[in-house]
């Protein structure tokens, strides 16, 4: 059997058991438990989307899925009933996402680190600001997507976190904690990228998908200003055009196409595979950078592991800090590569 090999047919044939049967018998009948993230919406009904997609594979296979088969979430289930053409809805709002808790905490601080009241002006602005988000999916978000009550709750979890609050903390998370260690140490810098955001979302500017970022970017490298500034940065490094006109910059002063932090030369090593390719970093800080028009000087050739080793953690060094931070690891022992290589030999290892 092929998960998630369903048909819009055999999902109707299972609605219509649902519906013969009622929702605690149909559940009882095949072992699911109610849905906890994901709600399937037909003619005015809801239904629970995980038993749905499971038990409809028996139309299409001779047996439904067992609830330990798969998941309810957007990467099965949730995903399988929208591909067929029904329409699928959260039944909780997605956790807040670093940008949207950096605008919240530019509120806050702005209003003395005390909390909003859910009908100030300035909570209702933010409400709609942040429905406007490119963050989290229409699917994703239910009635009450950051509606001005969850942003004021939101308000009070930042301010009873800050250190000269003396009441009990309301119920934030890990994430409200460290954006708003961030506000204290670089409250300038930070304020800059609540305002990019907030700019950026209201030109339109940051509505372009997400998707256009490997998921891997987004999740392994550090981005304290957020996912938008992030996606953007990656976009200008990715540009083409520029990449072209950094690479033949170089080459008519005369320079190889060396990275600038370790010296990589990818043609030397790998011969005409290697001939013409380095990738290309922007070094100018996000909350900086703003919507100014990338400068040749703003770019720096590097090679893949350096371009990694940047972004890998906040701040992110130049590409000459980390040359030099290379350099003094050389300097008291072998070479990164022969270190390496030596590892390796000790261990047994073969390339």
């Amino acid at each position: 059997m092929r998960k998630g090999a369903i048909t819009r047919d055999s999902v109707l044939r299972t609605l219509a058991e649902y519906d013969e049967l009622g929702r605690a018998a149909f559940l009882a009948k095949y072992h699911f438990d109610e849905a906890r993230s994901y709600l399937l919406l037909h003619e005015g009904r809801a239904y629970d989307s995980k038993p749905i997609a499971g038990v409809a594979h028996k139309w299409e296979h001779g047996r439904a899925l067992l609830p330990g088969e798969f998941s309810g979430g957007k990467e099965h289930a949730a995903a399988w009933l929208k591909r067929v053409g029904f329409d699928v809805k959260a039944v909780k709002n997605p956790d807040w996402a670093r940008d949207e808790i950096i605008l919240a905490c530019h509120l806050v601080m702005s209003n003395g680190w005390r909390g909003l009241d859910a009908k100030d002006s300035r909570v209702v602005e933010l409400s709609e600001l942040l429905q406007l988000m490119p963050i989290h999916a229409e699917s994703d978000r239910n009635e009450k997507f950051r509606n001005p009550n969850g942003v004021a709750r939101k308000t009070f979890d930042i301010a009873t976190r800050h250190p000269e609050y003396r009441g009990k903390p309301t119920n934030g998370g890990a994430l409200d904690a460290e954006v708003l260690r961030d506000f204290l140490a670089r409250p300038i810098e930070m304020a800059e990228v609540a305002s990019l955001i907030r700019r950026g979302i209201t030109a339109g500017d940051l509505q372009a998908s997400l998707s256009e970022v490997d998921n891997d970017d987004l999740d392994d490298y550090s981005a304290p200003e957020g996912r938008l500034l992030f996606s953007r940065h990656k976009r200008r490094e990715r540009n083409k055009g520029l990449r072209k006109k950094k690479i033949a910059a170089v080459l008519t002063q005369g320079r190889t196409l060396s990275c600038e932090a370790c010296g990589f030369n990818f043609e030397e090593v790998y011969g005409d595979r290697g001939k013409g390719y380095i990738e290309c970093h922007h070094v100018v800080p996000l909350h900086e950078a703003g919507e100014s028009r990338t400068k040749l000087s703003d770019l720096a050739l590097i090679c893949a592991n350096c371009h990694r080793i940047i972004h890998r953690r906040a701040p992110w060094p130049t590409p000459q800090e980390l040359r030099s931070q290379i350099e003094s690891r050389r300097s008291g022992e072998l070479p990164i590569f022969s270190q390496r290589a030596a590892d390796m030999s000790e261990r047994g290892d073969t390339a």
